[in-house]
């Protein structure tokens, strides 16, 4: 793990630019802002950082707060905040620009944060934990909204909000994949099963039809996000696990980007 991310070309596949180097250990996590304008990035040396896209220099110093490997960030969709999911259990929320932490850290999980994402509308922040659980939070307030999410059997890899900020899908080390509606907690049908091993990635197309989850058993699935139904079989070709599953916005139909195992940004 050499440490670094990399922005490519996805139309050449080249890398652009060089590595964005800064970090002290490896890198879990990445995002960039809807402009296009900042790259955040989350790593194993308890830090943030956040990078112009277009140069690759840092902006500011790293932001320091949490005391064990950032897993998971993310940019809200004005590109003002950015979230960081710890293993050291609590959320934090950052000012872009600044680097300022805002408001205190969101506590209430019991196991390390494994993924961390805002609604469209920024309204809430849903969690996800290896305590099982998903959380759903006022993103004003920093309140959480209602119970923790159950249903899970094992820790919840990964979680992602709808387009139109209506329902979670959560995946998880138990094989399945979970729906639930934002506002009432409510788990949305039975759960999507067919992966023979965790799942470590889901996501949402661009117009909220199809669910897309990636496994360490090597596969990615696509499901129809309304009744939950598989489309085809697997899709087959990596020979390790599949860590992360992104839906492009661009195109009709919408394609698939996947990577695998060793992930190109750490």
């Amino acid at each position: 793990m050499d440490r670094t991310i990399r922005v490519w070309d996805m139309e050449t596949g080249k890398a652009l630019g060089v590595p964005l180097q800064g970090h002290s250990s490896s890198v879990s996590s990445a995002a960039i802002s809807s402009d296009r304008k900042r790259i955040v990035s989350g790593s194993r040396d308890n830090t943030i950082r956040v990078w112009d896209a277009e140069t690759g220099e840092a902006v500011g110093a790293p932001l320091q707060g949490h005391t064990n490997t950032v897993q998971s960030v993310t940019i809200s969709l004005d590109g003002k905040r950015i979230l960081s999911g710890s293993y050291d259990t609590t959320i934090r929320a950052w000012d872009v620009e600044t680097g300022e932490e805002l408001g205190v850290p969101l506590r209430g999980h019991t196991g390390e944060v494994s993924s961390v994402v805002i609604s469209s509308n920024g309204k809430h922040i849903v969690s996800g934990s290896s305590d099982s659980t998903i959380r759903v939070w006022d993103a004003k307030s920093g309140e959480a909204l209602g119970a923790p999410l159950r249903g899970h059997t094992d820790q919840v890899l990964s979680v992602v909000i709808s387009p139109d900020a209506k329902y979670i899908v959560s995946g998880s080390g138990d094989r399945t994949i979970r729906r639930w509606v934002v506002e009432s907690g409510k788990e949305l049908g039975a759960p999507l099963r067919g992966h023979t091993n965790i799942i470590i990635s889901v996501a949402i197309s661009p117009d909220g039809t199809h669910i897309v989850s990636g496994s360490m058993d090597t596969t990615i699935r696509v499901w129809d996000a309304a009744s939950g139904e598989t489309f085809g079989a697997p899709l087959r070709g990596h020979t390790g696990g599949v860590y992360s599953v992104v839906i492009s916005q661009k195109g009709n139909p919408p394609s698939l980007v996947s990577k695998i195992l060793a992930r190109q940004l750490l």
